[in-house]
């Protein structure tokens, strides 16, 4: 690793490990790794990338699998930055991509705003969430989305409704060739002491049913329609499974865990394994939900 003077105000890494930045501890290192220090130094520094460059872009870099080999080309993490969070308007909040899910479901109930307590379970930050429509126990994000704000790799910010966009099941459709550096939440009044008391309800299921303190990227499939992967994972013997440092979790069978030593090829070859036992067991293939990243764009 080596840290490069720039022009720009932010902080540029070279040759970096991405295992520092992934909650599975694994991924070789990125050929750059930027930390921008504010929206408008971001803007900056994409108006000067070759338009060419592979980018990434990391938060909690929870739901990622990024290759031993690395990643050939630039990485933004918005982690620490783009951390704005701010009141906006009388039940709403405006929110910077960096902000993490589990301390902005936190400030909305502190606000007497509700509806996004299931955020706190969610081990990511806010970009990562408005991307895959992030859920957990029965709550999704877009349906408390009022407007986003885009960056383009040209560095050109825009800001858009919601209704620019289609969420699915851990997915969104929306204008090409952007990423989520903001959005502006919609939220409903309510007993804010109440909320938070449902936030530590979730955190203490979430402790006594997921292996917290381990890593993993949180859950590793869909849930299928009608079913549920952990489910159909453990009906087929694989809970416990080891393939290498990576392990099915023993407290949740949707998870995998880096033991201590996993490669990303380990863990890849374990979610390729479960999918087939599955498949050829009960006829359902199970989907990834993490992203799986090996070079070029995401």
């Amino acid at each position: 690793m080596s840290e490069t003077t720039t022009p720009w105000r932010g902080i540029l890494l070279e040759h970096e490990p991405l295992a520092r930045y992934t909650s599975w501890r694994v991924g070789g290192p990125a050929r750059r790794l930027y930390r921008p220090a504010d929206l408008d130094d971001l803007a900056a520094f994409l108006a000067a990338l070759d338009p060419d460059e592979p980018l990434l872009w990391l938060g909690l870099g929870s739901n990622v699998l990024i290759d031993d080999a690395g990643f050939p080309g630039t990485v933004i993490h918005t982690l620490g930055c783009l951390d704005g969070l701010e009141r906006h308007g009388e039940h709403g909040l405006r929110v910077g991509a960096g902000v993490s899910c589990a301390k902005l479901a936190r400030v909305a109930a502190r606000a007497d705003l509700v509806g996004i307590e299931f955020l706190a379970g969610i081990p990511g930050t806010l970009g990562g969430a408005l991307t895959m429509n992030a859920g957990a126990w029965g709550g999704e994000t877009w349906p408390w989305v009022a407007r986003v704000r885009t960056i383009d790799r040209r560095g050109r910010l825009c800001e858009r409704p919601a209704s620019d966009f289609t969420p699915g099941y851990r997915e969104v459709r929306g204008p090409a060739g952007e990423w989520f550096v903001g959005a502006d939440l919609a939220l409903e009044p309510g007993d804010g002491a109440a909320a938070m008391a449902r936030i530590r309800a979730l955190l203490d299921r979430r402790a006594a049913t997921q292996p917290i303190g381990q890593p993993s990227c949180g859950s590793v499939f869909r849930n299928p329609p009608g079913d549920h992967a952990a489910r159909l994972i453990e009906a087929n013997g694989l809970k416990g499974r080891r393939l290498g440092g990576a392990q099915v979790s023993e407290r949740h069978a949707n998870f995998i865990i880096n033991t201590g030593d996993a490669t990303a090829r380990d863990i890849a070859e374990l979610i390729a394994l479960v999918q087939t036992t599955v498949e050829r067991a009960s006829g359902v293939r199970l989907m990834p939900e993490v992203r799986r990243v090996v070079g070029g764009e995401s």
